[in-house]
């Protein structure tokens, strides 16, 4: 296999290591973790919440401030028509990229407010939560709901929720032992720039043909399914009366953008707001796409083989730590410690996600997954290579415009655990 020079090491030992699913329990990974850990902290957690809602306005009020630092020439130290245009130019682009940023930490907060890490109490969790995502024109209690149901089934080919591959079937190909060269190049080849459009498409628009669509959702569901219609086969009967909140927060926003004005919403909004769903789509989407993390079906599907199939990355370094709150850095640790269904939500605040991820990573061993690749091009990697899986088997991965996949299920040793007495209730038993 050809590797780029860009391809991380670890990604490069994975590719090459045949795959064997994780058998450590998840009994053995709670027991694990410090249970101070696990601990919620108030004081901490509005530290934060205040933290990000002062740095939204500070930008906001450095970006009310550009005009007129521009018609007092800067300080009387720009004077040049065409130096000026630059310079304004410029500190409307840091605004946008910082503001962007703090759009997404904020949502990460009211992530962790829908999973119940910041706070003790429910209520002002849930409070939180739909004020921040409201005010990023997120359905706070439609997405929560169908984030949870995503946690309860990650990576399962029957029952997830988000980022569900394509089929083989769903692009009529045909079989692997059949198809040829030219069937895959009818069907994936396509210009660079093209592909290029494809991406700039599902990075700014992404989010909400979800939200609007269910697009990369279960395909369970029929056509025209979302998260706005209180009805929807993604709630159940017991979310309707939060559905129909969330869109009512959602008409109260919308009133004040539209106080707002276009030209203002234009400049101190939408452009930060494109930039949000930006990195919300990048972020989730390298969570869950990668050409070697396997999918399960339900005869090799547990709830920590689910969990562990994710990938931590160092997502735009200390600025993706600080601003978005180690939801790329940490997620493995986040994901394996969501107590399964019975007992859903995490006790693991993001602000301990570090050393819970060391413990973690000590336990799962081999099947810890982490990439050093820059994420751009890990972007582009999953987005050109994570195009389809098989109609059958257990254990899939994804494969690429050419029907090969990155990496090889080492079927002996996956033997060899089932009859060993592995089976999923024994392994989420805790």
């Amino acid at each position: 296999m050809e590797y780029h020079q860009w391809d991380g090491p670890e990604y490069r030992k994975r590719c090459q290591t045949p795959f064997s699913p994780p058998t450590v329990t998840l009994k053995q990974i709670h027991q694990a973790v410090p249970k101070h850990l696990l601990k919620p902290n108030a004081f901490i957690a509005s530290a934060y919440v205040l933290r990000d809602v002062l740095l939204a306005l500070f930008f906001f009020r450095f970006a009310m401030s550009i005009d007129t630092w521009d018609n007092a020439n800067f300080g009387g130290h720009v004077t040049s028509a065409l130096v000026k245009r630059l310079f304004k130019t410029a500190l409307w682009l840091v605004y946008w990229w910082f503001q962007g940023l703090v759009g997404a930490g904020l949502f990460c907060l009211g992530h962790d407010a829908g999973h119940g890490t910041l706070f003790n109490s429910k209520a002002a969790n849930n409070l939180v939560g739909f004020i921040l995502h409201t005010g990023l024109m997120v359905p706070y209690f439609a997405w929560r709901a169908t984030h949870h149901a995503h946690h309860k089934a990650t990576s399962s080919m029957e029952r997830d929720e988000n980022y569900v591959p394509y089929l083989r079937s769903d692009y009529k190909l045909p079989s692997a032992d059949r198809a040829k060269r030219i069937d895959y190049d009818e069907v994936f080849e396509e210009t660079p720039l093209y592909t290029l459009l494809r991406i700039l498409i599902m990075q700014g628009t992404g989010w909400w043909l979800y939200l609007s669509h269910n697009v990369m959702g279960s395909r369970i569901y029929p056509p025209g399914t979302n998260h706005f219609d209180p009805n929807s086969p993604l709630f159940r009967q017991t979310d309707r009366n939060n559905i129909i909140l969330s869109n009512i927060g959602l008409l109260g926003m919308s009133a004040v953008l539209f106080y707002m004005g276009p030209s203002m919403v234009l400049r101190y909004y939408l452009v930060p707001y494109l930039l949000t769903n930006h990195w919300i789509v990048m972020f989730t989407f390298l969570h869950h796409s990668d050409p070697t993390i396997p999918h399960y079906r339900k005869d090799q599907w547990s709830f920590l083989r689910g969990a562990a199939a994710t990938v931590d990355r160092p997502l735009l370094g200390y600025l993706g730590r600080f601003f978005l709150h180690n939801i790329s850095h940490d997620h493995v640790a986040r994901t394996t410690y969501i107590i399964p269904p019975y007992h859903f939500f995490s006790q693991a605040p993001f602000y301990n996600g570090p050393l819970i991820t060391r413990i973690v990573k000590d336990m799962l061993g081999e099947s810890y997954n982490y990439d050093s690749t820059p994420s751009f091009y890990a972007l582009y990697r999953s987005f050109t290579r994570c195009l389809f899986v098989e109609n059958d088997a257990d254990i899939v991965f994804y494969k690429d415009r050419y029907g090969k996949a990155a990496r090889v299920v080492q079927q002996d040793e996956v033997e060899r655990i089932r009859e060993s007495g592995w089976n999923a209730a024994k392994q989420d038993n805790l």
